[in-house]
C-alpha cells in the first residue's frame, strides 16, 4: 500500500504541516496544504485500515461506489482533525482525487470521462493539453511532479506487461477502454515525460452523424454506400487527427451482414456492428525485444482465413505491398487508411511503402498494382476551424503512360470563414461518371444518376 503513497511522489513517512484550505480561487500555497492533507488521509489508509477493508480497496469485484464510502470515511476523520474549516466541495474533491489516484489514472481520470473532449496531451507534469471539436486548450490540471507522472504511466503500462525507461524512452498501449496511448520520456522528451492519449469514443458514429457534422453530404454519402457494397477498395487518406479511423469505422457499417470481415489494426479502434468479425491486432516486441508480429503478418495471415473483406487500421509500411496483392488477388471491397495530404499524395505514399517491403520493383510495376487495386480515395482534412470534411472523393483510373490517372467526382470548395470563425464552404458533384458504374449493375446496387449530375457551381470550382 506505500506505493499509493508514492503515486504523489513524496515519501510515505512526511508530516502534514497544516495550512488553511480557502474556497474559491487557489494560491500556489493553498494547493500545497491541498496536497499534504491528501498525503495525510493516504497515511491513515495505509496505517490504520484492517483486513477487510484492505480487501475492498485491492479486490477488483468493489464498485467504485464501496471504494469512496471507505475513503470518505478516513477523509473525515483527517479534516475533523484538521482545525482549519474545509468547504463541502473541497472535501468531495479531495475524495474523489485519492479514489482516482488509487482506482484510474490520477489527475487525467476528469479528463478521461469528459466526453466532450477528444485527445489529452501531457507535455510534462504542469502542462496539459486538450482538443474538443478540433480545438486545442490548455487545462488547470496539473500533476503534483514529475515523479507522480511516472507513476501515473506506470499505472498504464504495468498491466499491459510493457515498460517505457531510458533504455526504451517511448512507447505505445491502449487503455482498458480502447484509448490508444503514446509515451515518451527522457532522454527524448526535454520537456518531461509526455502522454498522448486519442480518447476511444464510447458510442460508434453512423453516417447520419457524420452528416450532421458537416463531414460530407447525403449525396455523397449515399454514393460511399454504393461503392462499398459494389465491393470497391477504397482507401481513405488524410492527416494526423482528421478523422480517417472514424470514416473508415463508418464505411465499414455499409458492409452486408452475412459477410467475414477480417480487421488487421495497430490498436484495436474499429467497431463494427456486424455478426462474423475476426479483430487482429499487431503485438509489439517484449521486454527481451522478441515476439513482434506486425501488421505484414497479419496481413498475409488473414488470407488464409478466407475473408470476404480485409480492413486494415492504417497502411505504413510494407505491408502496404500484401494489401495491395490482396486487394489484386480477388479480396475485393477492402478498406484502409494512410497518412497523406491529398489523393495524388496518397499514391506517391503507398509507392514509398511498397518499397518499404524491401522488393526492388520498377516504379511502373508498382503504380499498376496501385491502379487496379484502388478503385477509389476519399481524402478527409481538418479544416482551420477544427470540423473535419471530406474535402475529396477521387477515382482512380487506369494508367496512361508512367501516370496514374485521377478523376475527382465530389469536393468540398471552401469559401470563406465567417464571423464566428466556422468554416463555410459547399459539397460540390464534378458532374463525372466514374468508370466503374458497371460494378454497382453487377452487384445489383441502384445509384441515381441524379447523384452525378454536376453541382451548380461545381463545374467553375473543379476547373
Amino acid at each position: 500500500m506505500s506505493a499509493l503513497l508514492e503515486r504523489l511522489g513524496r515519501p510515505a513517512g512526511e508530516k502534514l504541516r497544516q495550512r488553511p484550505i480557502f474556497a474559491g480561487r487557489r494560491s500556489k500555497a493553498t494547493e500545497d496544504a491541498y496536497q499534504e492533507i491528501k498525503l495525510d488521509i493516504h497515511r491513515r489508509i495505509v496505517d490504520e485500515m484492517n483486513a477487510e477493508e484492505r480487501q475492498m480497496l485491492t479486490g477488483r469485484d468493489n464498485s467504485r461506489e464501496q471504494v469512496e464510502s471507505l475513503i470518505t470515511s478516513y477523509c473525515n476523520r483527517v479534516l475533523d482533525d484538521n482545525p482549519f474549516a474545509v468547504p463541502r466541495g473541497d472535501r468531495a474533491r479531495i475524495v474523489a482525487d485519492i479514489c482516482d489516484e488509487m482506482l484510474g489514472l490520477g489527475p487525467l481520470e476528469p479528463l478521461l470521462k469528459d466526453d466532450t473532449i477528444t485527445e489529452v496531451m501531457v507535455n510534462g507534469p504542469k502542462q496539459i493539453f486538450v482538443e474538443r471539436a478540433g480545438k486545442l486548450s490548455l487545462t488547470k490540471v496539473q500533476f503534483h511532479d514529475e515523479p507522480h507522472l511516472m507513476n501515473i504511466i506506470e499505472r498504464i503500462l504495468s498491466p499491459l506487461g510493457r515498460r517505457v525507461d531510458e533504455a526504451s524512452p517511448l512507447v505505445d498501449a491502449r487503455l482498458a477502454d480502447g484509448s490508444r496511448v503514446n509515451i515518451i520520456i527522457q532522454p527524448l522528451s526535454l520537456v518531461g515525460p509526455c502522454v498522448t492519449i486519442r480518447k476511444f469514443s464510447k458510442s460508434a458514429l453512423s453516417v447520419d452523424n457524420l452528416i450532421s457534422f458537416g463531414t460530407l453530404s447525403e449525396e455523397m454519402a449515399e454514393f460511399l454506400r454504393a461503392c462499398v457494397k459494389a465491393r470497391l477498395n477504397i482507401l481513405v487518406s488524410g492527416g494526423t487527427g482528421s478523422g480517417k479511423t472514424t470514416t473508415l469505422n463508418v464505411l465499414s457499417s455499409f458492409i452486408p451482414g452475412d459477410e467475414r470481415i477480417v480487421t488487421i489494426e495497430d490498436a484495436a479502434e474499429l467497431r463494427l456492428q456486424q455478426q462474423h468479425v475476426v479483430t487482429l491486432e499487431a503485438r509489439p516486441s517484449n521486454i527481451e525485444g522478441k515476439g513482434e508480429i506486425t501488421i505484414r503478418d497479419l496481413v498475409r495471415n488473414a488470407l488464409r482465413m478466407r475473408p470476404d473483406r480485409i480492413i486494415v487500421g492504417e497502411v505504413r509500411s510494407g505491408e502496404a505491398l500484401d494489401m495491395l496483392q490482396a486487394m489484386n488477388t480477388g479480396h475485393d471491397g477492402s478498406l484502409t487508411t494512410a497518412h497523406a495530404n491529398s489523393p495524388r499524395d496518397a499514391l506517391s505514399r503507398l509507392e514509398t511503402m511498397v518499397l518499404m517491403a524491401g522488393m526492388d520493383f520498377p516504379v511502373r510495376a508498382i503504380r499498376e498494382q496501385v491502379s487496379s487495386a484502388i478503385d477509389l480515395i476519399l481524402q478527409q482534412s481538418r479544416i482551420q476551424d477544427g470540423s473535419r470534411k471530406v474535402t475529396y472523393i477521387t477515382e482512380v483510373q487506369k494508367m496512361e503512360g508512367d501516370t496514374i490517372v485521377l478523376q475527382d467526382l465530389f469536393r468540398y470548395v471552401h469559401s470563406h470563414i465567417d464571423e464566428n470563425g466556422k468554416s463555410v464552404g459547399n459539397f460540390v458533384s464534378t458532374g463525372l461518371q466514374p468508370s466503374f458504374i458497371d460494378k454497382f449493375r453487377l452487384h445489383g446496387v441502384e445509384v441515381p444518376q441524379s447523384l452525378f449530375n454536376e453541382s451548380p457551381q461545381g463545374a467553375q470550382d473543379y476547373m
